[in-house]
């Protein structure tokens, strides 16, 4: 047997699981929170919402935080062959000495990691076999909104805005109780969703209804709750090693495929003020040379400009990121405050009849205004972002994505005379429809339609200088399946794990041959969750309340098909139900 000193001498990246970090300070308490991670450390390091999380759980008196992150495959085997059970960073804890261990739901195909990093810490995958010498399990983030795949492997999950909700739940979990006495009061706290305690009702295999429902928690004022007043420090380079203010919270824009854009309704912007002196307090406990301005449309936010003076002028030796602009909010004056490098454009849709139909308000003009600009700023390397597979997509929009590039390419070429500098990488996905959206209804396309729009893109894509990326379908298909799946799900992610799938959020190690032979087994045909559902269809995830009117939703993919745009929320309300709740700011 080996020591865990022995081990971390032989596997790559050892500093991934040594802890001891820059600004740690974690020491037990009454209360013991784990915050796990279902991805490595350098992605899990920079992840906004966990140090939220951890930022509100430890406002309360008494309360803890570690974290952990799933270990790369060398030390997971080396784990389990030497008896070594999964721990924390800070404490160096075992995970099932925890009170309460957390994980963050960020993308579905992280679920079978989430078994891994259970399996190796040795609890039960299963809440129905964990008693109570074991901790509670708890799920958070964007996936939690539908997470009836996995209800079966936990206790409980915090649905919508941690800020508040998660205060409200160590308070309680602080007290101790016994797991059923715990909870049932948990699920009378806004936002707490207890699987165990809601019966689905099924009539011939169709879902007919629900023994309880669930509303998201709400944070109204991002000014006054919490957020990190400093940063830990990885001690290897992080995705993004860097500091970041969330500036605001939510979209305007109401692209009809963006589950992003309609969970994290309403928009919520946060002060110029309150912004700065985020900004100034990590950047003075941490040392970061870049600053990241985050939300789902930074360009949207009415303080962006000065914002970034006041940035550039107090915190002078700092350069200013964001990680991704809208075509329609690029201005070229911004670009001498912004860090070089190249520019990301998702125009989702190549041309304006489609953008219509999924709502993404970007027309041409503004397209060749945007490059107009950018050029002149000085920039080179420009990477691009579509979809495959919309509704009512043809071929036409296809060369609509060729067309886009052939306009960037002349555009270079009047304002540059070397057209052989600049670099365009064109990236495509297979349009995956989500839960709480207005295309959560429709079907996703064909393995067969799908390589039939690449091959015709892979030929009006041949030009010098421009790359083209796809994503294999299975993995696209495994993804729909698992946002828009149900309980019968657990099956099949307990089979996979056990064929040796997790980390699957790396194409690398997406095993389509397990998906397959898991399917088989299982008897689960995935057309069953990737065909196009009906309307009047109760759905997997329809006992949680998200705030928005499922009659808005029918209304918008009704408004898709008749390729009518709607306007923004920021400049006339669209009735989408959240105003019952909260007074939108337009």
């Amino acid at each position: 047997m080996k020591t865990l000193q022995e081990i971390l001498k032989i596997v790559e990246k050892p500093s991934r699981y040594t802890g001891g970090e820059f600004n740690d300070n974690v020491v037990e308490k009454d209360f013991n929170y784990c915050i796990c991670f279902p991805d490595v450390y350098e992605v899990g390091m920079s992840n906004l919402g966990i140090k939220i999380v951890q930022e509100a759980i430890e406002s309360v008196d008494g309360a803890s935080v570690d974290r952990c992150f799933a270990p790369w495959h060398d030390f997971g085997k080396e784990l389990k062959e030497n008896d070594i059970l999964l721990y924390s960073l800070g404490l160096k804890k075992p995970l099932k000495d925890f009170d309460m261990i957390g994980f963050s739901l960020q993308y579905e195909m992280s679920y079978t990691t989430i078994l891994y990093m259970l399996d190796l810490a040795g609890i039960p995958l299963y809440a129905k076999d964990r008693g109570e010498e074991y901790p509670i399990i708890q799920g958070g983030g964007p996936c939690a909104c539908n997470s009836e795949p996995i209800a079966d492997f936990f206790d409980l999950f915090v649905i919508g805005d941690g800020e508040e909700s998660m205060v409200e739940l160590t308070k309680l979990a602080k007290q101790k109780l016994p797991k059923k006495e715990f909870l049932q009061k948990a699920s009378k706290l806004q936002g707490v969703y207890v699987p165990s305690l809601v019966e689905v009702k099924r009539e011939n295999g169709k879902i007919v209804g629900f023994s309880n429902t669930v509303q998201k928690a709400l944070c109204k004022d991002l000014d006054s709750a919490v957020y990190p007043k400093k940063f830990l420090v990885a001690n290897c380079e992080a995705v993004f090693d860097r500091a970041v203010i969330e500036v605001m919270r939510g979209c305007y824009r109401g692209c009809r495929f963006c589950q992003a854009g309609f969970i994290y309704r309403p928009v919520r912007p946060k002060t110029v003020d309150t912004l700065l002196a985020q900004a100034k307090s990590i950047v003075d406990s941490t040392g970061f040379e870049e600053i990241s301005m985050n939300s789902l449309s930074t360009g949207d936010y009415c303080g962006l400009k000065e914002l970034i003076s006041k940035i550039k002028t107090e915190i002078p030796q700092s350069k200013l990121s964001l990680p991704s602009l809208r075509i329609d909010s690029f201005e070229g004056e911004m670009t001498e405050n912004l860090r070089r490098g190249s520019l990301t454009f998702a125009p989702e849709a190549g041309t304006q009849r489609l953008r219509d139909v999924i709502n993404k308000d970007v027309s041409d003009q503004e397209i060749e205004n945007c490059f107009e600009m950018a050029f002149n700023a000085g920039y080179t390397s420009i990477k691009l972002y579509f979809m495959l597979g919309l509704p009512t997509e043809t071929n036409e929009d296809l060369q609509g994505i060729a067309d886009i590039v052939k306009k960037i390419r002349d555009i270079y070429a009047r304002k540059k005379s070397k057209l052989a500098s600049l670099r365009i990488s064109v990236s495509v996905s297979t349009f995956i429809p989500k839960p709480f959206t207005p295309f959560q209804w429709e079907k996703q396309a064909t393995k067969e339609e799908v390589e039939q729009k690449i091959a015709y893109l892979h030929s009006a894509l041949r030009m010098k200088g421009v790359s083209f990326a796809w994503n294999d379908y299975e993995l696209s298909q495994a993804e729909a399946v698992l946002a828009r799946g149900d309980r019968k799900l657990s099956k099949l992610l307990e089979t996979l794990y056990k064929k040796g799938s997790f980390m699957e959020g790396w194409s690398d190690f997406f095993i389509k041959q397990n998906w397959e032979d898991a399917y088989k087994e299982c008897g689960i045909n995935p057309t069953d969750y990737t065909g196009e559902f009906k309307e009047d269809e109760l759905l997997a995830w329809d006992m949680v309340d998200m705030f928005i009117d499922k009659a808005f939703l029918l209304r918008e993919r009704h408004n898709a098909y008749c390729q009518k745009a709607s306007k923004g929320c920021n400049s006339n309300c669209q009735a989408c139900g959240i105003q019952k709740t909260y007074k939108c700011k337009i």
